[in-house]
């Protein structure tokens, strides 16, 4: 029997994460506008990423628990319909109802997010799953992807914003929801390899260091993917409000420059493969000292610097967890990959939504106030760096936690 050809069905996964970009970049983009258009809080800004990543994060536990009950196959030929159904009511609702936009948003988050979720959870298997002499390539390749997405839909929508300007960013909203059916067609006519659901554990001491692995990396995921969520939703505001760069100069030279060093260097890791435990903690140590320089630098330039470097050192954080975890329990299976994907986006609901409540609180407060009178900065600007620092804490627990991982699973010699 002839062995089937996946060349199709890994562009598929490719496309799919590629388009998958903009229900991230576009809502981080228009947090100003909303609040200017709308008079939505930044605490209800914040809120958005975290119905999103709850959503996403909801998804994930039924797959963990559950997954028996899908049909794989046509769950991921179907994913990205939702998408463009997302997007769509995002666009629309606002407008309908623009006394309750809002909510119209929220709506439409969580259309969209039922299918990041389900993206998250089923790509990186159908790629792991496909035969392949590096799979740990082509796993950094398919992250990498998302980096591109964001890098597309950040130059797309600053060239549409700068044309149209920000008041008509609900037809970029339509334009963006068509992309995806392109990936839901080529699903459709590719095909879809096996893949275990659960793994498959001999005895009750592989279970339990099975099990420790597993803890170990969710933990891992939660913090790198709050490091590296936090800046991707709040660049645009920060640079914008905190650094006082123009919109379109910061979503470009900051926001995309952020999603192509991020893509870039999972490129290069897929083409050059270092040692991940090494990865990892570099990757830590470069975010920490981002977010400190960040938030404590007078310098805006220094500070601008620091936050398009995150893009390198965060970049590896979510995928290369996957491949830790790959490497350390074979065959893993689609409830383990759920998992990680269900603790990834915990961190990223809660790291950004806990800098929005940061940056309204410090504010607000009588020290902000204060400062601002004497230092001519702007209250919502020093809650903007408060915020950074505050972020700070996941990498540097990153790093304690790699450490422990370095020292607990030493390669052998």
């Amino acid at each position: 029997m002839t062995s089937p050809n996946y060349r199709r069905t890994r562009i598929a996964c490719f496309f799919a994460y590629l388009s998958m970009a903009s229900i991230f970049v576009l809502p981080s983009m228009l947090f100003v506008t909303f609040h200017e258009m709308y008079g939505i809080s930044y605490t209800l800004l914040g809120s958005l990423v975290l119905v999103n990543f709850c959503t996403q994060m909801t998804i994930d536990l039924i797959f963990t628990f559950f997954s028996k009950i899908f049909n794989i196959r046509w769950t991921v030929r179907l994913m990205p319909l939702l998408t463009t159904v997302g997007l769509l009511l995002y666009a629309v609702l606002p407008n309908v109802m623009p006394q309750n936009a809002y909510l119209g948003l929220v709506l439409g988050t969580i259309v969209f997010s039922v299918a990041a979720g389900l993206s998250e959870v089923l790509l990186s298997p159908v790629i792991a799953a496909i035969p392949s002499e590096h799979p740990e390539k082509d796993m950094s390749m398919l992250h990498s992807l998302y980096g591109w997405g964001v890098v597309s839909a950040v130059a797309i929508s600053s060239l549409y914003f700068l044309l149209f300007g920000t008041e008509n960013w609900m037809y970029l909203a339509v334009f963006l929801s068509l992309f995806p059916l392109v990936s839901s067609f080529l699903f459709c006519i590719s095909p879809i390899p096996d893949m275990n659901l659960h793994a498959e554990d001999d005895t009750p001491k592989s279970k339990a260091n099975r099990g420790k692995t597993l803890f170990l990396c969710v933990i891992c995921i939660f913090l790198g993917s709050s490091a590296e969520n936090t800046m991707t939703n709040w660049i645009s505001s920060y640079m914008e409000n905190a650094l006082l760069i123009p919109k379109a100069v910061g979503d470009i030279l900051g926001l995309a420059v952020f999603a192509f060093l991020l893509a870039m260097t999972r490129v290069l890791y897929a083409k050059y493969s270092p040692n991940i435990t090494k990865t990892l903690l570099v990757s830590m140590i470069g975010a920490a000292v981002c977010y400190l320089i960040a938030g404590l630098s007078p310098s805006v330039i220094l500070a601008f610097i620091a936050c398009i470097l995150m893009g390198v050192f965060t970049s590896m954080l979510w995928p290369g967890t996957l491949i830790f975890m790959e490497e350390k329990l074979p065959s893993p299976g689609v409830a383990a990959y759920a998992l990680m994907a269900a603790f990834g986006d915990m961190g990223a609901s809660v790291a950004p939504q806990m800098l929005g409540i940061v940056v309204d609180k410090v504010s607000a407060s009588a020290f902000a106030q204060n400062l601002s009178q004497t230092s001519a900065v702007a209250p919502e600007e020093i809650g903007l760096k408060v915020g950074m620092l505050i972020a700070s804490v996941f990498p540097i627990l990153g790093i304690a936690l790699v450490l422990y991982l370095r020292k607990a699973y030493a390669e052998k010699k």
